[in-house]
């Protein structure tokens, strides 16, 4: 029993180091393409550079995450996962235009690219740590979950447990 264990341990461990790096490289590539357009369009207003920089980013870490990052994971409908993953990436861009907005006018930063460009950098990590988040838990699901029928629940998280009093919709199976 305490073998199975630490065999459990180590294939989610190695799962999870697998996903992480994957999701770093893919948003290494989402991070430049946001960096380059924001400063590109910087003079067009930020709003407007934060928009559509996010928006090419987001198609293009679409792919990668996909296609790398959570590859192992259960495929559900294409329009569930493209759908789920974009709404994600547009509250993560709602809360970014927030805060960015907030120090463009209320602060009256709107014309320092320097203080620009650390706001931006600042609701980019947010919106990553958001992002893994959200992608494990609503996008690329636990194949094990799909295959059962359940809520995608992770294994690994202690929290995160099947509760006999909510809700349980099932997932859409793989396919």
């Amino acid at each position: 029993m305490f073998s199975s264990l630490v065999n459990h341990v180590r294939g989610s461990w190695r799962i999870l180091v697998k996903e992480i790096t994957a999701f770093g490289m893919v948003g290494a590539v989402g991070f430049i393409i946001d960096l380059l357009l924001f400063n590109l369009l910087f003079n067009h207003g930020q709003i407007t550079a934060k928009a559509v920089s996010t928006a090419v980013a987001t198609g293009v870490t679409y792919v990668g995450n996909r296609n790398l990052s959570f590859s192992h994971r259960a495929r559900s409908k294409l329009a569930r996962e493209a759908g789920f993953f974009f709404l994600i990436n547009l509250i993560a861009l709602l809360v970014a235009l927030v805060i960015i907005g907030i120090f463009s006018y209320p602060l009256h930063f709107k014309h320092h690219v320097l203080v620009m460009n650390v706001v931006n950098l600042f609701t980019i990590g947010l919106g990553t740590i958001f992002r893994f988040w959200a992608y494990k838990r609503f996008v690329f699901l636990h194949p094990d979950r799909v295959a059962a029928g359940l809520p995608d629940l992770d294994p690994n998280d202690p929290n995160d447990r099947d509760d006999p009093d909510a809700d349980t919709e099932p997932v859409l199976r793989a396919g």
